[in-house]
């Protein structure tokens, strides 16, 4: 299993120390070269969606992206991932996402909770997190923290608002990899 890992800014080496543990091979992504090689799945981490998607778009990489999950590649988005599937940016998934919902840096957090499909007590890490306002279409909310959803699924696509790759629990990624077979 050979999954891509966006590496323009943002936590891509914690994705790809969790994913090594599981065994799949990684490599980044940072130019329309990279993208071209041969992939199983895509993970798009944490960061500035802005800067993200800038990057992306003078890359000439977002509209490649775009068109491969649309293809059917599977993606796991965590917080910046998160926002770029959203309506507002590529468009991928049906959900509109909050930005920097939970405030500033000062006002990050830990907790556990259970996610639907992965199991109970999953550890949540969040950084200046997005929440999930609204899921429509074919997309579903998977979990939520204080009433506002933190996880959605739809269709070979994953999104966390929190950062899995930050804590020892494999559960997430091990999900997202039974989605790219």
């Amino acid at each position: 299993m050979r999954i891509a890992i966006l590496a323009l800014q943002g936590a891509f080496a914690e994705h790809a120390q969790m994913l090594s543990r599981l065994g799949a091979e990684t490599f980044e992504v940072r130019q329309p070269a990279d993208w071209r090689q041969p992939k199983d799945g895509l993970i798009i981490p944490g960061g500035e969606s802005t800067t993200q998607m800038k990057l992306l778009r003078e890359l000439g990489l977002a509209e490649a992206v775009k068109a491969d999950i649309q293809s059917g590649l599977p993606v796991f988005g965590t917080c910046a991932g998160l926002i770029l599937l959203s309506a507002s940016h590529l468009g991928t998934m049906d959900i509109e996402a909050q930005r920097n919902a939970y405030g500033r840096q000062l006002g990050s957090f830990h907790t556990v909770q259970d996610i639907a499909e992965i199991g109970p007590q999953v550890p949540m890490t969040f950084i200046r997190a997005p929440y999930i306002s609204r899921v429509q279409g074919e997309a579903r909310a998977l979990a939520e923290v204080d009433g506002r959803i933190v996880a959605a699924r739809q269709g070979r696509q994953l999104v966390t608002a929190f950062h899995p790759e930050l804590n020892a629990d494999t559960r997430v990624h091990e999900y997202f990899l039974r989605m790219t077979v």
